[in-house]
């Protein structure tokens, strides 16, 4: 089965602790034929030089310096010189289990263009795992062993940023990573669900996700909270919003708020409403909050909802269901 030569596009800055283990993770692996393109992102440590020994002992592993600054350019400089069928991501902090490229090229070559193969991950680390991470990783591997990842897209980056393979022809008409956006491992994402791609499902688990203090999504202002926000707005107004129905917006916490002033900014009218009783006929940015049984009296509104607790979702969805409203077509959870 390994006709097909895959691409592995690696960014890398100042990870010299994790890099040999990284590396040696993709050198193990049971499908081989395989390249490296690994992009100098203006590493200050050694990276560069463990990198360069391993490009020196396997002529697959190719090293190159990032033509501008960050990880966008430096993912944008490492598609550019791919040359690959096949093109996948990996972290330099990262490893791969040894089945993972095969099984993504398998599920690829079986369902060919059109698809995204994805697999399970494991968030690791010294430390140990915090709770918030161990949700999001059940949760996201619930989505991916039945390939509905889309279906909560606007929760949560819902395909792991080193841990999916595509076509490069696919690649190419979504964008690849001409972007500016950030956060762009989510971006991308809603780019291949703007395109259609299909998920294929996968209850394996095929890629360890190390966290550590000093992690780029942790360090990082593009990966702060209204970055996220911001991306998911932005993809809602341009692929589900209709001036035809009426918008509301349910939640008035920091997120709420964050969304309302967005929409504020571009002139893009809505209602405000939330279950607070304290909140309930306030005036916040010159729109009074309602209370949410207000939607019995917009005709076929559209419904963004920030509000993440889980008791309380599970009441607004049965609150649609009341409404024959269904979700990611009526309405849309934000967290």
């Amino acid at each position: 089965m390994e006709n097909q030569l895959i691409s592995i596009l690696i960014p890398f800055k100042n990870t010299s602790a994790f890099l040999p283990e990284c590396i040696e993770s993709i050198m193990l692996q049971n499908y081989q034929n395989w390249e490296i393109i690994a992009v100098d992102d203006h590493s200050s440590d050694n990276s560069r030089v463990i990198i360069e020994n391993y490009s020196s002992l396997d002529a697959r592993i190719k090293v190159h310096t990032n033509k501008g600054e960050g990880i966008i350019s430096a993912l944008r400089t490492a598609y550019y010189l791919s040359k690959g069928e096949f093109m996948t991501r990996m972290d330099s902090d990262d490893i791969m289990y040894p089945n993972k490229l095969y099984i993504l090229a398998s599920a690829l070559t079986k369902h060919g263009k059109g698809h995204i193969a994805v697999g399970g991950v494991q968030y690791f680390s010294d430390r140990g795992i915090s709770n918030g991470y161990q949700r999001y990783e059940s949760w996201l591997n619930k989505l991916t062993a039945k390939g509905d990842n889309y279906s909560e897209i606007y929760k949560e980056c819902v395909i792991p940023s080193p841990c999916w393979m595509v076509h490069k022809e696919d690649l190419e008409e979504c964008g690849a990573f001409e972007h500016n956006r950030y956060p762009e491992d989510y971006d991308l994402t809603f780019r291949f669900y703007e395109s259609g791609l299909e998920c294929i499902p996968c209850s394996k688990v095929l890629h360890r996700w190390r966290d550590y203090d000093s992690r780029t999504s942790r360090t990082s202002e593009h990966y702060a909270q209204n970055y996220f926000l911001h991306i998911k707005l932005y993809y809602y107004l341009k692929l589900h919003h209709d001036k035809k129905r009426p918008l509301t917006v349910w939640g008035a916490g920091n997120k709420g708020k964050s969304i309302a002033r967005d929409l504020i900014e571009q002139k893009i009218p809505f209602y405000w409403l939330c279950d607070n009783p304290k909140k309930i006929g306030k005036n916040i940015y010159g729109h009074e909050l309602r209370h949410y049984s207000y939607l019995h009296k917009l005709k076929n509104p559209k419904s963004i909802v920030t509000v993440a607790n889980e008791e309380a979702q599970k009441m607004i969805k049965n609150f649609f269901f009341n409404l024959g409203q269904h979700p990611m077509v009526d309405y849309y959870f934000f967290c």
